[in-house]
């Protein structure tokens, strides 16, 4: 099994009648750890009642918190989530909190060095602190994946170039796709000729676009593998492309097959998208029945 490290938010999803534990990185963390992988987490919690929750969720989900710093002038993070009436969901994300405040220490960049794979988004990069740690373990590590995590207004057209060109592998949502790419100069109009560009801008061998109810598209190595979708009545989508990223990530970085990882990734994601909260539970036989139902 792979040695992954997830670098970045972990906070408290607040909805109008609960929370749930969230963030990008965090989903992504979880998703990896339940798949047999060695998973460790780079962020910070403040000295409280919420982040001490964070770490236990962490540490009793087997994933190494030996990086997960605590600031003690600032709290816990969390988001408020509005989900519409198709259970898309948008964010209200305080600023500042204590992951914008990730410190380098020398035991990060030894993790980082290690490991198969460095997990990063975006959103995390709205604070100098946070944003200059990033920038330094990105230097020293093997392979780098950037999922964009789109959330206006904390991120600018230099600061996704830059990532980009550092990265090996990149994710997008449809959207996120197509906004950067035009901030790039692209002229075309379909999507498959966007990642192209943006794979030849960015020099990327892998890319890959997630399209809500209608599945992904990854690039890997040249070729293009396609998943269409799994008809499911949609709870809420808060995680569910987090979840699709570790399960894609998990199947690639331990040698499965292109096609045959889009097609879990992708059922992974239908799953957690008709499930409540970033991180349901799933076993391996629930997966593989909703794929080829008995």
């Amino acid at each position: 099994m792979a040695n992954i490290v997830c670098f970045g938010e972990i906070l408290w999803d607040v909805f109008t009648t609960h929370k749930k534990i969230g963030g990008a990185p965090l989903n992504v963390a979880s998703r990896l750890q339940s798949f047999g992988n060695q998973v460790s987490m780079i962020s910070a919690i403040g000295n409280d009642t919420p982040g001490k929750e964070l770490l236990n969720f962490l540490k009793t989900n087997g994933i190494n918190t030996d990086c997960v710093q605590t600031i003690h002038d600032h709290q816990t993070s969390e988001v408020h989530v509005m989900l519409n009436d198709k259970g898309s969901a948008s964010y209200d994300i305080k600023f500042p909190c204590a992951w914008d405040k990730i410190e380098l220490h020398d035991n990060a960049e030894e993790i980082v060095k290690q490991a198969d794979a460095f997990v990063f988004g975006s959103l995390v990069a709205r604070n100098h602190t946070s944003k200059n740690t990033l920038y330094k373990l990105i230097d020293v590590a093997k392979y780098k994946i950037f999922d964009l995590n789109l959330r206006p207004p904390y991120y600018t057209k230099d600061l996704l170039i830059y990532l980009m060109n550092k990265a090996d592998f990149i994710k997008f949502n449809d959207d996120e796709l197509f906004e950067v790419s035009k901030h790039m100069g692209s002229k075309y109009n379909s999507l498959e000729q966007n990642l192209m560009f943006v794979a030849e801008q960015t020099n990327t061998k892998h890319v890959c676009v997630t399209k809500g109810s209608h599945g992904a598209v990854l690039l890997y190595d040249d070729k293009l593998y396609y998943n269409s979708g799994y008809l499911i009545k949609v709870v809420d989508t808060v995680g569910a492309g987090d979840s699709f990223l570790g399960s894609l990530i998990s199947k690639l970085l331990n040698n499965t097959n292109p096609q045959d990882a889009i097609d879990f990734a992708c059922a992974v994601g239908a799953l957690v998208a008709q499930s409540a909260g970033a991180n349901p539970k799933l076993s391996d036989s629930e997966i593989e029945n909703f794929i080829n139902p008995k």
